[in-house]
């Protein structure tokens, strides 16, 4: 997800992503440890896509 698709979310959608992609992410490492993760790039994309979103919610508060 690009950071001017995130931008034109709500707050709301914002969080509701976050935890989304943390509950993905939890599937994806319980995957890696028993070997049947296919691709293991999945577990950077989903970390920055959280860590993007996080940026954003922390940019809109600081803009308050």
């Amino acid at each position: 997800m690009k950071a001017k698709e995130i931008r034109e979310l709500s707050t709301e959608e914002m969080t509701r992503k976050i935890d989304l992609y943390e509950e993905e992410l939890f599937n994806l490492r319980f995957q890696a440890k028993i070997g049947q993760l296919a691709n293991p790039l999945q577990l950077r994309f989903i970390r920055r896509d959280i860590a993007r979103i996080n940026t954003i919610l922390k940019e809109k508060a600081a803009a308050k």
